[in-house]
């Protein structure tokens, strides 16, 4: 089929666009703006994309997919409906896309890139569809001649109740996304409830309040009892966990933190229960290379490393940032400097006294403006909030030549030179600190 995705430019689209170009069908689509994604797209999977949207874009094509971030007055959508194409959201899409695959679904607020990524690299005559690229196979796409699909599901618009899982894992569940759900936590729980139902076999991280109350046959991982033994690591100055998985033995893994070993083990436990040996799967996650934006060091000097986070929500924050304490003492680095991209003014206002807390620790913080990801602006006294901290306001950050730069109103008011530099945001801030924006 000649498929046109509108909004190709995102993680979650690009991955289902690469994955429908394997599958052999011929695809285009169009974005607001070129990016590293949209430049794949062309040179490698034969795509041809419009940039800005245009209603032309269109033309001659048997099916239409669009982001959730598409509205109705969108030019291309509005000339598909015209001419009668076949008009499908992503998260309508993924029956037709996933409907006749075995699907190894991985859900849940936090971890499910990683462990997505972790249970592709155990599995690794798979498919694999991940909302972030996987270092492994420099994509977040991988193709394989089968049915088998490591998926990574997606909570905030339910899609994931459309991805069929054969295995679902879910690694925790915290309420976000609330306005999709018009703030009614029951259907939240739901959601999460229905979708682990929809799975023949079932991996969940007992520990979690909401998932321990269900009732329904799972396989449990218990992160404090059957976690043992967890040691943190450099390899070649590169960070790795250890750790004992009750009586299956030792694994080691990239990445640094329990967290790591949680998301590790669910992916242990889901592949064991698929009939993975226990051997082929410790050796296989030798093979994980990390995701990128997830704990990414992106210079790794001797007396400077700078990390990019995705991390946008204080859970995760608070959790990485006891991640990089531990770098740095195994680093022997005096500070940690930490950049910080507000996500959303939802997201911001929400969860402000969370966000306060979760940088404890942290020996300078300089925040950002909010990237509003479309949403209309609010005024938010972040400085005033923040006020506790060694604090810098500025409007945005390069690395130029190994040295952070920290700029307000045109002028570089500081820089960072050594140590340890975070930047933590689901925004342009992963190309700022690269030094690409």
């Amino acid at each position: 089929m000649k498929i046109h995705f509108i909004g190709i430019g995102g993680i979650g689209l690009s991955a289902l666009a690469k994955f429908l170009a394997n599958d052999g069908h011929q695809i285009s689509g169009s974005d607001i703006k070129q990016t590293e994604i949209t430049n794949d797209l062309a040179l490698n999977f034969g795509a041809k994309i419009t940039i800005p949207h245009h209603a032309d874009a269109v033309e001659g094509v048997e099916r239409v997919i669009y982001s959730a971030a598409v509205r109705p007055n969108n030019p291309e959508y509005q000339r598909a409906k015209a001419l009668g194409i076949e008009l499908l959201s992503r998260k309508a899409s993924l029956k037709t896309i996933l409907g006749e695959k075995e699907v190894y679904a991985v859900g849940g607020a936090h971890g499910k890139s990683t462990t997505s990524a972790m249970l592709a690299s155990i599995i690794p005559n798979s498919n694999a569809l991940i909302g972030a690229i996987s270092k492994e196979f420099g994509s977040n796409v991988r193709y394989a001649n089968n049915n088998k699909v490591v998926f990574e599901a997606d909570e905030s618009d339910e899609s994931f109740l459309n991805s069929n899982p054969y295995l679902a894992i879910v690694t925790n569940v915290e309420p976000e996304h609330m306005e999709y759900y018009e703030y009614d936590e029951e259907r939240f729980y739901n959601a999460y409830k229905n979708f682990l139902t929809l799975a023949q076999i079932r991996v969940i991280n007992a520990e979690d309040p909401f998932l321990a109350s269900l009732d329904m046959e799972v396989i449990k991982l218990f992160p404090s009892k059957d976690i043992t033994n967890t040691e943190f690591v450099l390899v070649n100055g590169t960070p790795h966990t250890k750790f004992t998985l009750k009586d299956l033995g030792d694994f080691e893994v990239f990445g640094l933190g329990d967290h790591i070993a949680l998301d590790a083990s669910l992916a242990i436990l889901g592949a064991l229960a698929l009939g993975e040996k226990i051997e082929n799967i410790r050796a296989n996650l030798l093979h994980y290379k990390g995701i990128k934006k997830r704990f990414d060091i992106v210079q790794n000097k001797e007396n400077c490393v700078v990390i990019d986070d995705y991390g946008h929500h204080p859970t995760e924050i608070k959790v990485t940032i006891k991640s990089l304490k531990t770098y740095q003492k195994l680093r022997g680095f005096k500070k940690l400097q930490v950049i910080w991209q507000p996500h959303k003014y939802s997201r911001t206002i929400d969860n402000l006294p969370a966000f306060v807390e979760c940088f404890e620790g942290v020996d300078e913080l300089v925040i950002l403006p909010i990237w509003s990801a479309g949403e209309l602006e609010v005024d938010i006294d972040l400085k005033g909030a923040f006020s506790r901290y060694n604090l810098h306001m500025a409007d945005k950050v390069t690395r130029k030549d190994g040295v952070v730069q920290i700029i307000q109103d045109n002028n570089i008011i500081t820089e960072y030179r050594e140590d340890l530099i975070t930047a933590f945001g689901a925004g342009d801030i992963t190309y700022q600190i690269r030094g690409e924006a």
